[in-house]
């Protein structure tokens, strides 16, 4: 079956898209007003389904988390969410950092183990002072020894025994974020949801997970965040959430990130206890943790150029040396660690076991340490104070990932570090509630920094010219399912088709291809991945097997020009390889054009950088919406 291919206008988005910097008024409905199937004028009253994009960062830290506030970063929660709502705010080294636009939702997500250590320390906080181990971390601090300090914190992290074991006083310093959140959430405007990041790392492998809750501060106040010193192990964090939405009767969710320093941990074949996988285990998990954030500071999570060697565009910031510097990567440990090759085990799961433990959505974030989310690469401020600009050499030496142990080889600096990531959620009004029922339901979509709009649906009967139609979301919604759904037999003889449509950042670069991403489990049992084209700029061809040519780059040095690529692109597409009786997923993948990195913005501002010859300063930038699953049978 031949796919079909089509444009559509910049005209034809721009109509049909909001602008989520904008506030038009997010206006309560009243159920009795509200008659289904009684016709009206207006062709939007009573229309339900999400109808704008909101975008935030669901993974920053402040200086309440002690590998921030211990090592420069000077600013709290305070200034996280001034920056996030648009303000211009002084960094920790003192350079003024502002947005091109606003952030429509944020979590500060600080680390829970000794949350607040720092600021204890500059306030001389009595509780602190009272703990032996505090008042020597203070003295270290107040002496100038700040490495020492830090150091000392680290070993009981490695050792993973709670050097303070003071609830009271972690509480104390939680709650300050949750009034600092409760002070700058304006629904309808801005929305800052409540959470921490649970850092579980067990023998230096990688299984933090953010936690985000749905509630307000009568709920989530006065708690003590699930922390590694509690439990390495991300079921007994899911009892701790179960025990939450039993006592509260709130809502909340966890997401992993950066499966590539988890060695092979992350999407494993055993639990953390040794057991198998079984239906309960997948079911908890997807229960628990909806999302993956699949692209952020510490390397692109998407795939990994081994496991997909036909993938020109797998090799994008590729972090694998190995965990935090205690063991190397071995190539058996990739499939469990990438965000593709996932989906599709877990596809192979849900064949063996009835359930899929991998059924997740993807997300984007910063997971900056500096407090300033950004992820533009013309104004990135780096992943913590020390690699912040004004730190010369610092901004691209800092290690961060020490070769103490493994030397070089493991080693990480700070100039491979990505500006990335952004989360995108589809939703009708900027709120606590409506965010985090976006996320709930996977109708969101990851980018690595820039803001472009992208929207899909699967269905059996879309035709080709309903992407050029302005009622393309409804026809989207009525007949078919958006990203995060799930889509079951269709007539006899069809096969899925996907409407896709995508617009440029507006700030940003031009699109050069959608592409469709497809995972299977063949007759064998083994789970396979595809890359499909789907619709691109300009008068390029596929050749026999489906490769298009890459686009032009216009970049030099720190400049680009939008005169080669396309502001909007769209696709109707028909799965040519469609097998009825096999499981699979399909995810979206936008490509724009060739952009500078960061690290051409800082030769441009700071002089030649003399950088090592594997530093990139070209790239094309990204979105992963996600995935749309397929099943044999309801």
């Amino acid at each position: 079956m031949k796919s079909i291919l089509t444009s559509i206008s910049l005209s034809a988005l721009m109509t049909g898209a909001g602008l989520a910097q904008t506030y038009v008024g997010d206006v309560a409905v009243n159920p009795e007003d509200v008659q289904l199937g009684q016709k009206h004028f207006s062709p939007f009253v009573d229309q339900s389904f999400p109808n704008r994009v909101f975008w935030g960062d669901t993974h920053l830290h402040t200086s309440y988390s002690t590998d921030a506030g211990m090592l420069g970063n000077v600013l709290g929660p305070d200034e996280a969410f001034r920056f996030a709502r648009g303000e211009k705010v002084r960094g920790s080294l003192g350079e003024f950092a502002q947005l091109v636009r606003p952030l429509d939702f944020l979590v500060v997500a600080d680390h829970a183990e000794n949350l607040g250590l720092a600021p204890m320390i500059s306030e001389s906080n009595p509780q602190l002072l009272a703990n032996p181990w505090g008042r020597e971390v203070h003295r270290l601090v107040k002496a100038g020894d700040y490495l020492a300090a830090y150091v000392t914190w680290g070993e009981s992290m490695m050792a993973n025994k709670d050097p303070l074991d003071d609830d009271d006083l972690t509480r104390t310093f939680y709650n300050r974020i949750v009034e600092t959140a409760e002070h700058y959430n304006e629904p309808g405007v801005f929305t800052a949801l409540h959470g921490f990041e649970w850092t579980s790392s067990r023998d230096a492998n990688n299984l933090h997970r953010v936690v985000m809750f749905r509630d307000n501060a009568d709920k989530v106040a006065d708690i003590v965040p699930f922390s590694n010193y509690d439990s390495s192990d991300p079921e007994d964090l899911w009892d701790w959430m179960e025990s939450y939405e039993v006592r509260t009767g709130g809502r909340v969710m966890a997401f992993p990130h950066n499966g590539n320093l988890s060695n092979g941990l992350m999407f494993n074949d055993v639990r953390e206890n040794g057991e198998p996988i079984d239906a309960e285990y997948a079911e908890r998990r997807m229960r628990w943790e909806p999302l993956y954030e699949v692209t952020q500071i510490k390397g692109d999570g998407e795939t990994h150029p081994m496991l997909s060697p036909n993938d020109e565009f797998a090799d994008y910031y590729t972090w694998d040396r190995g965990n935090f510097g205690t063991e190397l990567k071995l190539p058996e440990m990739l499939p469990r660690e990438y965000a593709r090759t996932a989906l599709a085990r877990g596809l192979k799961y849900e064949q063996e076991i009835g359930v899929n433990p991998f059924k997740f959505g993807m997300i984007g974030a910063t997971d900056s340490h500096t407090s300033l989310a950004t992820a533009r690469e013309d104004n990135y401020f780096g992943k913590a104070a020390a690699g912040e600009p004004g730190s010369g050499e610092d901004r691209y030496d800092e290690f961060l990932i020490q070769p103490d142990f493994l030397g070089e080889e493991v080693a990480v600096r700070h100039y491979e570090t990505l500006a990335s990531g952004l989360a995108a959620a589809w939703a009708r009004e900027n709120t606590r509630e409506a965010i985090w029922d976006a996320f709930n339901r996977k109708e969101v979509y990851a980018t690595t920094g820039p803001r472009m709009t992208v929207r899909v649906f699967a269905g059996w009967d879309f035709e080709a010219d309903e992407v050029h139609r302005p009622n393309f979301a409804a026809e989207g919604y009525a007949r078919g399912v958006p990203m995060g759904g799930n889509l079951f037999s269709g007539p006899e003889g069809g096969a899925p088709t996907l409407m896709i449509r995508a617009l440029r950042d507006p700030d940003g670069a031009n699109l050069d291809r959608i592409q469709i991403i497809k995972g299977w489990v063949d007759i064998d049992g083994e789970p396979r991945t595809k890359v499909f084209n789907a619709a691109w700029a300009g008068r390029r061809e596929l050749d026999a097997a489906g490769n298009l040519p890459p686009v032009d780059s216009t970049v030099e040095g720190a400049k680009y020009t939008n005169t080669i690529g396309s502001a909007a692109l769209g696709g109707h597409w028909v799965d040519p390889e469609f097998d009825p009786a096999q499981r699979a997923y399909y995810y979206v993948r936008v490509l724009e054009i060739p952009t500078p990195s960061w690290l051409a913005y800082d030769e441009a501002y700071f002089g030649r950088l003399n950088l090592p010859e594997d530093a990139i300063m070209e790239q094309q930038e990204r979105a992963y919406t996600s995935p749309i699953w397929y099943s044999p049978q309801g």
